[in-house]
């Protein structure tokens, strides 16, 4: 297998570099590239980390599962990047320099292309795109969420319509949710169309490979931004390889990666979805009554809103049950602001008719 310069032959693990594009002083900007190449045939399993450069605990992940010893009882090929924006990365941000806005919204989409030119970070997605779009078998995508998040696996919901009937998207979706569940993490689906759409995740890293190329994608989100959080940076590590198992690429978990997995469960035992939830109505400074992990029910209140010197305004409650997965960052808010990023009750269907237009 070769990638940019890592080159591996079969029971090889090889590093080198990716060139996505050349700078305006000189030399080219390079994403760095892992391949761990087995000794017998199997799946193309491509991982990803830290699109936003904050995201650290993604880019612990990758490195950690790229280890030397990965090729051996190995079939198939691991190819991870372990980090997608090192203009981000560099100064610790979620966006890169060239536009300063969100890095993940411009993997190809046929029906979102204009005649527009397209700007350099979109360039550089598309030639990530193309590089494993047409040999991928499977694609985790690995995030970080807000500040003192817990950690989740974002199941995406999965499109039929112009590039693929209903029987497809359903025994593609089958595919996704097996190894959604084999990563380990608590399940959250993705937003619900219309609002999926809206937000642009069809031009994200996962959404392109699951709508466009029609490869089995995840996002897991591993906790908290811009620290690596050593638990989950060891859970996330036995979730790409529980992934690598039931795609029949290893026998078994490496005893030493299951036992330092701390495990983390759903606190609730109904499907739920993303939702930032609750909004206010009121501006002011919040104080929480709610921390990440804790169950809500519709009606409890989540937050109250007071003002620069400490009188009450107003509570605010949940409308919805479920549970909190992060708080917004800050204190201050304005009229509509979202408080939390609860995982709510989810009754909806993963395999969702898209309207081409």
């Amino acid at each position: 297998m070769e990638l940019g310069t890592a080159d591996a032959d079969p029971g090889e693990l090889a590093t080198g570099y990716l060139d996505v594009t050349d700078l305006p002083a000189g030399g080219a900007e390079r994403l760095p590239v892992v391949v761990a190449e087995g000794d017998a045939d199997g799946p193309e399993l491509w991982i990803t980390g830290t699109l936003h450069g904050d995201e650290a605990t993604g880019l612990a992940v990758a490195q950690d599962t790229m280890d030397e010893t990965l090729p051996t009882g190995l079939a198939g090929t691991v190819v991870c990047i372990p980090n997608l924006n090192p203009a981000g990365l560099r100064r610790n941000e979620r966006t890169s320099y060239y536009h300063d806005d969100d890095p993940n919204r411009y993997f190809p989409d046929p029906d979102a292309e204009t005649t527009r030119p397209p700007k350099v970070q979109e360039l550089i997605d598309r030639r990530v795109y193309e590089a494993f779009a047409d040999s991928a078998d499977a694609l985790v995508n690995l995030h970080t969420s807000v500040v003192d998040s817990v950690p989740f696996t974002i199941r995406h919901r999965v499109f039929y319509g112009d590039r693929r009937t209903e029987s497809a998207a359903r025994t593609l979706a089958e595919t996704q949710g097996r190894l959604v569940e084999a990563f380990g993490l608590p399940v959250l689906n993705q937003y619900p169309e219309p609002e999926y759409t809206d937000r642009g995740l069809q031009r994200s890293t996962t959404g392109a490979a699951l709508d466009v190329a029609g490869i089995p994608a995840m996002t897991p989100e591993l906790g908290g931004h811009s620290v690596v959080d050593d638990d989950i940076t060891a859970a996330g590590v036995a979730g790409c390889y529980r992934v690598m198992v039931a795609l029949g690429m290893l026998e078994s978990v490496p005893e030493e990666v299951a036992a330092a997995d701390p495990g983390f469960e759903k606190p609730v035992d109904y499907s739920v979805r993303r939702a930032q939830h609750p909004r206010t109505d009121t501006p002011g400074i919040v104080r929480h009554r709610v921390e990440p992990g804790d169950v809500v029910a519709a009606g409890d209140p989540v937050a109250d809103i007071v003002t620069p010197h400490g009188e009450h305004k107003a509570t605010v409650e949940s409308e919805r049950d479920g549970y909190v997965v992060g708080r917004t960052e800050g204190v201050a808010v304005y009229e509509n602001d979202a408080l939390c990023y609860l995982a709510v009750r989810d009754e909806d269907d993963v395999v969702v008719e898209r309207d081409g237009e």
